[in-house]
């Protein structure tokens, strides 16, 4: 497609995220009044004018914010973006196409919450794995035979998001109560009342993390040109990776430490802490260091653009040590949602925004994407160091230097050691496939050294060989 046309692709994944803020925690709140009225927590009507009553919040919203998009669409493409490959009707026409796409994803939120919350997660995950092999994969044969032009990939997906939320809505509506005969379904506010204090507060906490990991991609896509965007948006997608290992993880173990919590087993609570604190850290960590040692020839090997992976390296340096950190400082807020008590949670990710807001605007505008990511690697470790002591305090006193230098630091130390030492002797090589497999075997050996760097991992392997 070319570094401006991806500029565009991430430009559009980064107004799918501020979009969200427009949900105010309405998506998880349909999932969890669709469940309790499966649990008999309400009656059959009174569930049916929520789902109304949500289905007209989202109609307005998705359509304000579709149209309000679609007419900003000359804006964006003449004064925001800074495009010089692409024509600006190009630029225009992108944006104009984007406007529905997002809008209807977006609607399919409410639908997908009522799927999830009436537990129908193995038809939800077969549909979702399809529509995004359709998104992903099914559109590179487009790309390769039609045409690669942003207008030819748009229009695909805006096929696609119209196809999901056809789907979604039609399976929504088979698991709905029905209506008793002789009554009106009409909208009305009333429904929204008893809910809207614990939407607001999801609402809140969504509305953090979106300013967290979108502030910087916003102001970068007004000053960097189209073309160095698209070199930005390339390298962070490669670092986001690093996230995406510690996600399941906390999935898994959130809903244990809470019922570890309930059931008064504290040992047991911060045992699952410590040791899962240890896994991610000896993953993520071989992860980071990976991706931030070897930027250049995994760029390279991905991409075979010589001048795009030296321009990109930086930044996921920067940024795969930065996701790094996040991934580890996340813990403490599960153990503050098991103790159901996130206040300083709050507090913490409230000063990290300030903090990081003006900081990552200010470097953005002098440094470009290598200044974002400074300000992102600083902000965290400034997080991690600063404010993680204050949570450990109130919740485990005593617990605090144990899990900086046991459970993290002496992980971290490790892979940072070993990968500083293998990337001296990582083979430069002329072949992707061979390149790709070198950086491989670094990953390994960096694992390896991580994992006997934890002690849960030493006692678990003492424990296998003794038998």
């Amino acid at each position: 497609m070319g570094a401006e046309a991806y500029g565009l692709v991430g430009f559009f994944s980064m107004l799918q995220a501020w979009f969200n803020l427009l949900d105010v925690g309405l998506t998880p709140t349909i999932a969890r009044e669709t469940a309790r009225f499966r649990g008999g927590a309400a009656d059959a009507m009174s569930y049916r004018r929520l789902v109304r009553a949500l289905e007209g919040v989202f109609l307005f919203l998705a359509g304000a914010g579709g149209l309000a998009m679609f007419a900003a669409s000359g804006y964006i493409a003449h004064d925001w973006l800074h495009a010089s490959g692409l024509t600006l009707d190009q630029v225009q026409t992108a944006i104009q196409l984007m406007a529905p796409i997002i809008a209807l994803r977006w609607m399919s939120g409410l639908y997908r919450g009522a799927i999830s919350g009436s537990e129908r997660l193995v038809w939800l995950g077969g549909y979702n794995s399809m529509i995004a092999t359709l998104r992903f994969v099914v559109v590179l044969p487009v790309l390769a035979f039609v045409g690669s032009t942003p207008t030819i990939f748009f229009s695909f997906q805006l096929g696609v998001a119209v196809l999901e939320i056809a789907g979604l809505l039609f399976y929504a509506y088979r698991l709905l109560p029905n209506i008793p005969a002789g009554d009106h379904l009409s909208w009305d506010w009333a429904p929204l009342r008893p809910v809207f204090r614990f939407s607001l507060t999801i609402a809140f906490t969504s509305s953090v993390w979106v300013l967290v990991t979108q502030t910087d991609k916003l102001v970068l896509s007004t000053i960097l040109q189209l073309g160095d965007y698209g070199h930005f948006t390339l390298a962070v997608l490669v670092a986001s990776g690093v996230m995406m290992i510690g996600s399941p993880i906390a999935a898994a173990i959130i809903p244990r430490m809470t019922r570890l919590e309930a059931e008064g087993d504290h040992d047991g609570l911060i045992r699952v802490y410590r040791q899962f604190t240890q896994l991610v850290a000896v993953i993520v960590g071989a992860a980071s260091v990976t991706a931030a040692f070897c930027a250049e020839p995994l760029l390279w090997a991905w991409t075979g653009d010589r001048l795009l992976s030296q321009q990109a390296a930086p930044v996921l340096c920067l940024y795969a040590l930065g996701n790094g950190v996040l991934a580890v400082a996340a813990f403490p807020g599960y153990l503050q949602f098991a103790k159901g008590d996130l206040r300083l949670h709050l507090i913490g990710n409230v000063i990290f925004v300030v903090v990081l807001l003006p900081a990552i605007a200010l470097a953005a505008r002098q440094y470009g994407g290598s200044g974002a990511g400074y300000v992102w690697l600083g902000t965290n470790l400034l997080y991690f160091v600063g404010w993680i002591p204050l949570v450990h305090r109130k919740f485990e006193p005593g617990l605090n230097s144990k899990w900086y230098w046991e459970d993290v630091s002496k992980i971290f130390l490790v892979a940072m050691l070993v990968g500083y030492c293998l990337s001296g002797v990582l083979p430069q090589s002329a072949s992707r496939g061979f390149q790709l497999g070198a950086i491989t075997a670094f990953g390994v050996l960096v694992l390896l050294a991580s994992a006997l760097a934890s002690s849960v991992v030493r006692i678990r392997l003492q424990l296998w060989s003794s038998r």
